[in-house]
């Protein structure tokens, strides 16, 4: 019947222009799907199983390289279907994947006690909390290090890089300086876990320089870094597993604009009164003035 074939061809071209194609009205094709909803589509059933063998020969595949295997395979179906299908037949979830280490404690440096555990944060520049995460590209691991204000949730530094060493974290440190320019830090304290790179004497060094004191969460303990495991958390539901970056570039770009605009200008944190960061520092600078 024509109408089944519109139905298959609709996954590549809209259901008016399928239509159109072999000649059917599209009205009866919409009365034709309503007879007959549970009736098996055996392209679907074929597709889907070529699927189901894809998955077990490749369990790492991801949407887009799916969808390219299925057109050499002589499926001709859009990427969107095939990500639809994909979470429906629940195949996004078949994969073991490998997953980067990004805390080595194992040095020599000097490691510091946890002065976070029991501050009472009453203001900006307070307490900050720094943490590094793997964001999974097509090709590679890249890095992320952020720094968190804890008294307004802002990420006043970031840094995205391939290299997971000191330098990832010293320019996400570079960026909150430059950010907080002008603002008092003596005596803030920098709270991050006991990884080679916030325990590196060029990263203890520029605390040192401007006077911030610098506390460590304890050996293997998440919890002791719960602000920024909370911020990690955040960025990956809502931007980094919603998307399958197939570039450094375009991994930046979107992480850069979640941060910068949606989380830190947009998102509303129940924490400061349902409130973007940015507006509530805005916040709390106009009353520093007014008193």
């Amino acid at each position: 019947m024509m109408y089944q074939h519109v139905r298959q061809y609709a996954g590549n071209l809209d259901v008016d222009r399928a239509c159109a194609a072999l000649n059917v009205s599209k009205s009866g094709y919409f009365d034709w799907q309503k007879r007959s909803p549970a009736a098996p589509d055996p392209f679907e059933m074929k597709l889907r199983s070529g699927m189901q063998q894809i998955a077990l020969s490749f369990p790492c595949y991801g949407y887009r390289r799916m969808s390219k295997e299925l057109r050499r395979r002589g499926f001709m179906v859009n990427h969107k279907r095939i990500l639809a299908l994909m979470r429906k037949d629940n195949l996004l979830c078949v994969r073991k994947r490998f997953k980067p280490q990004t805390t080595d404690s194992n040095h020599s440096f000097r490691v510091y006690p946890n002065l976070a555990r029991d501050l009472q944060v009453t203001g900006l520049n307070q307490l900050w909390v720094a943490d590094i995460t793997y964001i999974r590209l097509l090709r590679e691991f890249v890095y992320l290090a952020v720094i968190i204000d804890v008294f307004s949730r802002r990420c006043i530094g970031w840094e995205l890089s391939r290299n997971i060493d000191t330098k990832l974290t010293l320019n996400a440190l570079t960026m909150a300086m430059r950010k907080r320019r002008g603002m008092k830090l003596s005596g803030l304290v920098h709270h991050s876990d006991q990884g080679v790179q916030y325990a590196a004497d060029e990263y203890v060094a520029m605390l040192g320089e401007n006077g911030i004191r610098i506390s460590m969460s304890r050996k293997g303990n998440p919890y002791d870094n719960a602000f920024a495991e909370s911020f990690m958390k955040t960025l990956k539901a809502e931007e980094v597993d919603l998307s399958e970056y197939e570039s450094f570039i375009e991994a930046y770009e979107n992480i850069e604009r979640f941060i910068e605009v949606v989380y830190n200008k947009k998102r509303l944190h129940s924490s400061i009164g349902y409130a973007p960061p940015v507006e509530f520092e805005r916040g709390v600078a106009l009353k520093r003035r007014a008193s």
